[in-house]
């Protein structure tokens, strides 16, 4: 079947917008549009078995017996309908059309039935009968052939896919909720399917794919397809979870209609209520929601990382709160498939982040401790960093991360950075936030750099050279160092000092409070260069009162700190012997992972502030990935000689465009 016929059929389905407009919104057309042609192509798939199901049926019933296993078996699917009732005749009667349709979609197998019902299928059948349209709308889909030999089941993806594209096309502020751009999928499954070409296309290939935010499974169709085109004879298995109903209740039906098992693709959250945490696949690939907050899973989450540790997914780390999407990522790397002793197994993973997860956290928080495990395992092969304005519901930048646990040997213990910035075409109507697309050509050059990229950037003549970086593992960690500088004071008592020795509460404390600072007043305007000979002082002027010299380290303390005034020049206070650090001097610094710390203090800081140290129990091991630094080309700005002529001619224009108004 070509191209023309799928849109053909596609287009007959969609022409059932012409009936609802006015009734409906245009952005909810596909509410009805999409589980009407689910419902007709399940009817085309069973009708050669409609009458054996039936007699079986008829067996079974009465009976105290499950017939679910005989009914499928009967039909042959994974499904069935055990009515007599077909779209054609509920559409000849239409004063009962609302009535026998509940009736037919009840009779259909669980499975099927909870597909619709996702849809909230009860619903429409109930808003087009109350408008008078759903004999109408039925009458239109009767004469739909989806029968599968008029329309296999690859081709009927084509289909339905073109069906959804439409949906969310129609409505643009949710779109990106469920429907990821084509075009970013083909590259996204390029990249993570292309380096198994050559095993791809051995006879008897099986290859299992997941997508844990799989939403309308545009993803997991894209990578059968790949998969297909090479070895069209390669079994291949998708599997997938999905927390909103609508999209999921499309994936599955995507299955369904494809001849896929529609069990395949779990209902829930996979953080909290993870449907496929024992199985591992080949492939992983996900488009998470960006910057989405995990607080509604925040326990089962937090349980997992301090209790099942390395037999959970999160052990490595957690990020904040407001963005789970390192958390998505653990979740498929929990899914990969182990290497065995010979190289073979071992899985791929594709995932878009926005620029978070690379950078965000410092040297121990969550996110970077998680890309220290993801590093330190040698797990990530490439970050590919994709134009802005890519996206329907968001115009931020993006990259794909891909990881794999049997990297090839030129790539072992290194990481691909691969500038794709440029690699876009602007589009002549924009969809959201939607106003970039990557061309065929851009997908097949970007794909292309990808597999030359070792090459390309050891080559200084490679036309992409610049746009393609390797990195050791390494490069990526940084030691971040607590670098102290001695408290330096001198002592004074001034009415600021006073003041503050007056509110310590270890003075406010003292019985005799108000006669300990009356006394300490009598030495106002007096200065010491050193905490010895202020103490002799103050402990004079209050025993000289009548009074005694408090006694205890809290008391000690508060006069200290409250007498003493910083000064560079100062006395430099000690702790057992060691210079005592001053907290508002203290400085970090990020030394490169490898480097001596103590030649970095001798080199950058030593020069300017001889007197600090780095305090070695405070260091810190970190990792970020800071790809557009690497690849920031600095620009010189233009001279100003050219901005002012450029500004005084616009002046000009501004003139001569006033002098024709006022004329």
């Amino acid at each position: 079947m070509n191209s023309s016929k799928h849109t053909e059929l596609a287009n007959h389905a969609w022409s059932v917008a012409d009936l609802l407009r006015g009734d409906y919104k245009q952005s909810d057309y596909g509410k009805v549009i999409l589980p009407f042609t689910v419902l007709r192509r399940l009817e085309c798939v069973l009708e050669p078995t409609r009458e054996k199901v039936a007699e079986t049926a008829a067996q079974y019933e009465g009976q105290d017996i499950d017939p679910d296993y005989w009914l499928r078996k009967a039909s042959g699917h994974s499904f069935y309908n055990r009515s007599d009732l077909t779209l054609k005749k509920i559409a000849g009667d239409p004063q009962s059309a609302a009535k026998n349709l509940q009736k037919y979609v009840g009779a259909f197998s669980d499975n099927a039935r909870e597909v619709l019902d996702k849809y909230e299928f009860a619903q429409q059948i109930k808003r087009l009968d109350g408008a008078g349209l759903l004999y109408q709308v039925i009458g239109k889909f009767t004469d739909l052939d989806l029968h599968p030999e008029v329309v296999p089941n690859h081709n009927m993806g084509y289909i339905f896919e073109e069906l959804i594209r439409r949906f969310a096309e129609q409505s643009n502020e949710t779109a990106g909720e469920h429907f990821t751009p084509r075009e970013v999928i083909k590259l996204m499954v390029n990249l993570l399917i292309a380096p198994d070409g050559d095993a791809l296309t051995v006879p008897g290939a099986v290859r299992t794919i997941m997508d844990p935010a799989c939403g309308t499974g545009g993803m997991l169709s894209a990578a059968e397809e790949y998969i297909r085109s090479l070895n069209p004879d390669a079994t291949v298995e998708v599997y997938g979870q999905e927390l909103n109903p609508e999209s999921w209740a499309i994936c599955r039906s995507d299955l369904m209609i494809k001849g896929q098992d529609p069990e395949h693709i779990a209902f829930g959250n996979s953080f909290s209520d993870p449907a496929h945490r024992r199985d591992r696949f080949d492939y992983l690939l996900a488009n998470p929601p960006f910057g989405v907050e995990w607080k509604k899973v925040k326990d089962e989450v937090e349980y997992e990382h301090k209790h099942m540790g390395e037999a959970g997914r999160f052990a490595a780390g957690l990020p904040r709160i407001n963005d789970g999407s390192l958390l998505f990522l653990q979740h498929m790397i929990s899914m990969m498939k182990p290497v065995d002793v010979k190289g073979g197994g071992g899985s791929r993973i594709a995932i878009v982040f926005n620029g978070s997860p690379l950078f965000t956290g410092m040297a121990g928080s969550g996110e970077s401790e998680i890309r220290r495990w993801i590093l330190e395992n040698d797990w990530l092969e490439a970050i590919v960093a994709l134009p802005d304005q890519l996206f329907y519901n968001t115009g931020i930048s993006t990259y794909f991360w891909i990881l794999t646990n049997r990297k090839s040997p030129d790539h072992k213990g290194k990481v691909v950075l691969l500038d794709a910035r440029h690699q876009f075409q602007k589009m002549r109507k924009s969809l959201g936030d939607k106003r970039k697309e990557l061309g065929k050509q851009h997908i097949a050059d970007v794909t292309r750099l990808y597999a030359e990229a070792i090459q390309a950037a050891a080559d200084p003549d490679h036309e992409l050279h610049a746009k393609v970086k390797v990195f050791d593992n390494e490069a990526f960690g940084y030691q971040r160092i607590t670098v102290e500088r001695p408290l330096k004071l001198r002592f004074e008592v001034t009415e600021e000092t006073l003041t503050a020795l007056a509110a310590a509460k270890p003075v406010q404390k003292l019985a005799e409070a108000e006669a300990f600072v009356a006394a300490v007043r009598t030495l106002l305007g007096s200065s010491w260069s050193t905490k010895s000979d202020a103490l002799v002082a103050l402990k004079g002027a209050v025993v000289g009162a009548g009074l005694l010299w408090p006694t205890g380290a809290p008391f000690a303390k508060a006069v200290r700190d409250t007498i003493g005034v910083r000064d560079p020049e100062g006395e430099v206070q000690t702790v057992k012997g060691d210079p005592e650090p001053d907290t508002e001097l203290r400085d970090y610094e990020n030394v490169p992972l490898g480097e001596d710390v103590e030649d970095y203090l001798k080199r950058e800081v030593h020069p300017h502030v001889p007197d600090a140290w780095i305090d070695h129990t405070k260091t810190k091991i970190g990792y970020e990935i800071p790809i557009t630094r690497h690849f920031y080309v600095y620009e010189q700005p233009r001279p100003l000689v050219e901005i002012d002529a450029e500004l005084r001619a616009l002046e000009a224009e501004i003139q001569a465009l006033l002098g024709e108004v006022t004329e």
